[in-house]
C-alpha cells in the first residue's frame, strides 16, 4: 500500500510539474507572439490540384476521369492503366497542373507533366513582370518567381509534383523511382515551401539537401524523394506550437506515400524532420511506410509507439546540441506536441546522433546519424527497440522469439 501511495504522489507531482511547464508555455507563447501572430498565420493548401474544375468538365476522351478529390491512388493508377501511352501524354498536355500532383499517376508522366506545368507558370509570371499596370513590388515577386522556375526546370531535375497556391509546394525525386529497390521521403519542417526548399543556406536543414545527402549515402538502389506537399508554418510561433498545420498536411503525406506504392514503389522509408514529424505523427496510422525516422522532434502528438497506431518501425534521433531539447514536451490547451519521441520510454528505436551537430545537423556528411539514415534506407539497419531487445514482431527468424540487442549489428554498421 505504501509503495502505491508513493507511486501515485510521484505520478501527481509529474503530471503536476508539466502541467505547471505547459501553462508557461502557453503563456510565452501567446504573450511574446501576440500581434506576430496575425500577419504569419499560414493558411493551409488543401483539397485537389489546382486546375480539377477543368479536368472535371474533361469529356473528350469519351471517359470519366476519376475525380482527384474522391478516387483513391489505386484507382488513378488502374485508370492510368488502363490508357495508351498517347491518351496519357494527351491528359498530361491538356491538365498539366492536375496530371502533374495526381498520387497514383505514372512517375514519369508526373514529371513530364510538371515540366508544362512549371512553364506555363513561368510565362505567367514573365507576362506579368512586364505588366506595367502593376507594381514594383509584384514586379520583383515575377521576377523572382521566374528565375525559381527556370531553376527547376534545369535539366535532370525531376519534379514529382508542383504547385504555385500560396508559398508554393513541391516535390522532387533523386535516384532512378521507377527500378529502385529501395524509397525514402523526406518530410520537412518550419519555413520550408517552394523559394527556400533548395536553398543553399543551411544546406542540411532543407528537404533538399537533406535528401541529396542521404541519395549519396545509400546505394544506387535507393531513390529518395524530397516532399514538401503541406503549408509549414513560419518561424516559431502559434503555427510551430499548435498542431493545425499538421493536421491539414497529414492526409496529404499519407496520400502522396499510397500513390508512390499505388504507382509500383517499395513501401518508403518517411523522414521527418523538427515539425514535419508532427506531420508524420498525425498521418502514421494511414501511412504505408516500412519505417519512420523522427529527428530533432517536438513531439509526434502521441505519448508513445504504440500510440501511433503504425505498422511501420520506428526510428528517432536526437543530439545533444540540438536546440529542440529545450522545448518542454508536453500538449496543453493545443500547444505544444506531446513525448519526446527520444526518450527511451517513447518505444521507439534510438538513431545515434552523437556526431550531428544543432537542429539541422542529422544529414551531414559524416555523422553518425546519416550512416544510419542510410542502413535504415536500405533496409541494411537492425531492428533493436530502444530498450534493447528485440520484439516478436521484429524477429527476422520467423520463431517469434525475442533475441538480444547483443546479436545484431550495431546501427550504422552494414552487415
Amino acid at each position: 500500500m505504501r509503495l502505491r501511495s508513493w507511486k501515485a504522489r510521484r505520478s501527481w507531482k509529474t503530471r503536476s510539474k508539466r502541467t505547471l511547464i505547459a501553462a508557461a508555455l502557453t503563456t510565452t507563447i501567446v504573450a511574446g507572439t501576440a500581434g506576430w501572430a496575425v500577419g504569419n498565420e499560414q493558411q493551409p493548401i488543401t483539397g485537389p490540384p489546382p486546375g480539377t474544375q477543368a479536368w472535371r468538365a474533361d469529356h473528350t476522351s469519351g471517359v470519366r476521369l476519376p475525380d482527384p478529390a474522391t478516387a483513391s491512388p489505386a484507382r488513378i493508377a488502374t485508370f492510368f492503366s488502363s490508357l495508351s501511352d498517347e491518351e496519357q501524354h494527351r491528359l498530361a498536355g491538356r491538365h498539366p497542373s492536375v496530371v502533374g500532383n495526381l498520387d497514383g499517376a505514372p512517375i514519369a508522366l508526373r514529371y513530364e507533366a510538371n515540366s508544362l506545368a512549371l512553364r506555363a507558370e513561368r510565362a505567367r509570371e514573365q507576362a506579368r513582370e512586364a505588366d506595367p499596370s502593376l507594381t514594383l513590388q509584384d514586379h520583383e515577386r515575377s521576377r523572382s518567381l521566374v528565375s525559381r522556375y527556370e531553376k527547376l526546370l534545369s535539366p535532370g531535375r525531376q519534379i514529382l509534383a508542383f504547385d504555385p497556391r500560396g508559398r508554393g509546394q513541391v516535390a522532387e525525386v533523386y535516384g532512378d523511382l521507377v527500378a529502385a529497390e529501395h524509397v525514402s521521403v523526406v518530410v520537412p519542417g518550419s519555413d520550408m515551401d517552394l523559394s527556400t526548399f533548395d536553398r543553399s543556406k543551411d544546406e542540411y536543414g532543407t528537404p533538399a539537401g537533406m535528401a541529396r545527402s542521404l541519395r549519396a549515402a545509400a546505394s544506387d538502389r535507393t531513390a529518395v524523394v524530397a516532399w514538401v506537399g503541406y503549408t509549414t508554418p513560419v518561424g516559431l510561433g502559434p503555427d510551430a506550437a499548435t498542431g493545425r498545420l499538421a493536421e491539414a498536411g497529414a492526409p496529404r503525406l499519407a496520400r502522396f506515400v499510397r500513390g508512390l506504392t499505388a504507382s509500383g514503389s517499395p513501401r518508403p522509408a518517411v523522414f521527418c524532420h523538427s515539425y514535419g514529424s508532427v506531420v508524420c505523427g498525425l498521418a502514421a496510422p494511414q501511412l504505408t511506410a516500412s519505417d519512420l525516422v523522427v529527428l530533432g522532434s517536438p513531439g509526434m502528438r502521441a505519448d508513445s509507439v504504440a500510440d501511433l497506431h503504425t505498422s511501420a518501425r520506428v526510428w528517432a534521433a536526437k543530439d545533444d546540441s540540438d536546440w529542440i531539447g529545450d522545448v518542454p514536451n508536453v500538449e496543453l490547451l493545443g500547444l505544444g506536441h506531446g513525448e519526446d519521441p527520444a526518450d527511451p520510454g517513447f518505444g521507439a528505436r534510438r538513431v545515434p546522433a552523437e556526431r550531428a551537430e544543432g537542429h539541422t545537423g542529422y544529414f551531414a556528411p559524416g555523422t553518425d546519424s546519416l550512416q544510419a539514415f542510410a542502413d535504415i534506407a536500405e533496409a541494411t539497419a537492425p531492428s533493436t527497440p530502444a530498450n534493447g531487445t528485440r520484439t516478436s514482431t521484429d524477429d527476422d527468424t520467423g520463431t517469434g522469439k525475442s533475441a538480444s540487442a547483443a546479436d545484431a549489428h550495431p546501427l550504422g554498421e552494414r552487415p
